[in-house]
């Protein structure tokens, strides 16, 4: 599946996919009245069932007004005999959960429970267990796709006549491609050739790795190596958690932050360093935050020296004798690489150019919950590496106006190749078969050890598995926009070198 349209995430909110497919859920909305309020209708449910339909409604009526460019206005109307049948579940509902006594439970008639818990709690119960699924029923009939929630006002509420409630709610907007819109995209292919520079570039990857550090006389420089002794002191106290004793320190690693690298920056062997510095929260927390006294005691200096790249360095760093074995053997891997990954860039290159002749505007709304959802994974990464987004930032030259920014972009190509690949599959006519969700969740429960069954019935649970049907929809559409492109070798020349990989620590030498 392409990276380009995975992280838009489709669900019942914003999929009409996953509308149809979620219909038998029936989340509770909060209400404090039954009458003729406003209210918003939520996306979860909090595990009570009030007699939400079971029977979905097959001549409901509904009206469709667009107040807006993105915004909608149902008018949806229920008919009279499906509203006293879903209200009778309701009264079913609160016999079961409320103890009245002189009657078992489910059996007291209409009139006790009204009289015990009020007519209008009774109405604002059926309100807030009927309103999201017959909701849901009508944008499935509309083919429409809400962002959020709607505000639901309750128009008629009395039994014995058809139920009546407008819904305003921001819709997603709507892409129709014609087959010579998306047929014969233009993409390239990118080339398996391996040029010199990037096996020149594993090469000093392989000599950092195995390079050693040598003290020298000269003051230090930015990328050398120091041995140091740190105190940091807050208020005249000492602050244990940035203590260090004999410990080698990389100038220009941003450890310490800024500061210490630009004092540390011209020093010789016993040298002592005493400066002020801001400790920011976002580092290290707002306990520690505010200004510190520093004191560094520069023990020695020593600099990176990299292995000759001659036959000794090849039987060290590999199995092979020589350089040339080992450029041979570095190449052929690179190559082995580069077709593994052919599919997949080409997916996304093809993707990239339909995107690119889209001209659609996107609900201010839609574009900010994608940007929001991006900067909390960056979040999430961040601290998988135990720092705060602003140290991983800070480590990568950026700021959080920047991460806001390109998150945003992604987060435009994403929502686009999203409606590209929704109008590519309504113009196929594509669906998801059993058989195909079937083998996506079998695919699941092994790669998490679980029973298939167990696993699908969780799916179903939590309303994920209508978002891996869309998923698998995505995925046939794209494979139907990669099998009709136009598709042409691109030049070795346009080749770009494979990212860097950490390298180990260098060894030291006495």
């Amino acid at each position: 599946m392409s990276a380009l349209w995975r992280t838009s995430r489709p669900s019942p909110r914003n999929n009409p996919i996953a509308i149809s497919a979620a219909r038998s859920a029936h989340p509770i909305a909060e209400a404090r009245s039954c009458s003729n309020t406003r209210r918003s209708l939520p996306a979860g449910h909090n595990g009570r069932d009030l007699g939400s339909p079971v029977a979905l409604v097959t001549a409901m009526q509904t009206t469709v007004e667009r107040t807006a460019e993105h915004t909608v206005k149902l008018t949806i109307e229920v008919p009279s005999d499906q509203f006293d049948k879903d209200l009778d579940k309701t009264y079913r509902a609160i016999a079961r959960e409320v103890k009245i006594p002189g009657f078992r439970p489910g059996k007291a008639p209409k009139p006790i429970i009204d009289a015990q818990v009020g007519h209008d709690v009774v109405l604002e119960e059926f309100v807030n267990a009927s309103v999201p699924t017959y909701f849901r029923t009508a944008v499935s009939d509309e083919d429409l796709a809400p962002i959020g929630d709607p505000e639901v006002d309750v128009e008629q509420l009395e039994p014995g006549k058809p139920f009546i409630f407008t819904a305003i709610v921001e819709v997603r907007p709507r892409l129709e491609l014609s087959e010579d819109d998306y047929k014969g995209v233009h993409a390239t292919r990118p080339s398996t050739e391996v040029s010199d520079e990037e096996v020149d570039s594993w090469i000093e990857r392989l000599r950092r790795q195995f390079a050693e550090l040598e003290p020298v006389e000269r003051a230090a420089l930015d990328g050398d190596f120091v041995t140091v002794n740190i105190t940091v002191t807050k208020g005249g106290t000492e602050v244990e958690r940035f203590t260090r004793e004999d410990y080698l320190y990389a100038i220009g690693s941003g450890e310490f932050g800024a500061r210490l690298d630009a004092e540390l920056s011209g020093t010789k062997p016993g040298d002592i360093l005493r400066f002020d510095d801001t400790l920011e929260a976002d580092r290290v927390g707002e306990d520690l935050a505010g200004l510190a006294s520093f004191q560094v005691l520069v023990k020695d200096v020593k600099a990176l020296k990299l292995p000759d790249t001659d036959d000794a360095f090849a039987k060290t760093a590999s199995e092979f004798d020589t350089m040339d074995a080992l450029r041979a053997d570095l190449r052929e891997k690179v190559r082995e690489v580069k077709e593994r990954e052919v599919e997949g860039v080409i997916r996304d290159r093809v993707l990239q150019a339909m995107v690119d002749t889209v001209d659609v505007d996107l609900p201010d709304s839609l574009i900010e919950d994608e940007t929001t959802h991006r900067v909390h994974h960056a979040e999430e990464n961040a601290g998988r590496y135990g720092l705060t987004l602003d140290q991983m930032l800070e480590i990568q030259g950026w700021d959080r106006d920047r991460l806001h920014d390109d998150s945003r972009d992604h987060a435009v190509r994403a929502i686009k190749a999203d409606l590209v690949l929704e109008a590519v599959a309504r113009s196929e006519g594509i669906e998801v078969t059993a058989d195909e969700l079937g083998a996506e969740i079998g695919s699941l429960a092994q790669a998490y050890d679980r029973d298939p069954k167990e696993m699908a019935k969780q799916l179903d649970r939590t309303g994920q598995i209508v978002t891996l049907a869309g998923d698998i929809i995505r995925t046939k559409a794209l494979d139907i926009l990669v099998r009709d492109a136009d598709i042409a070798d691109e030049s070795p020349e346009a080749v770009n070198a494979t990212p860097a990989e950490p390298a180990e620590e260098p060894k030291e030498t006495d």
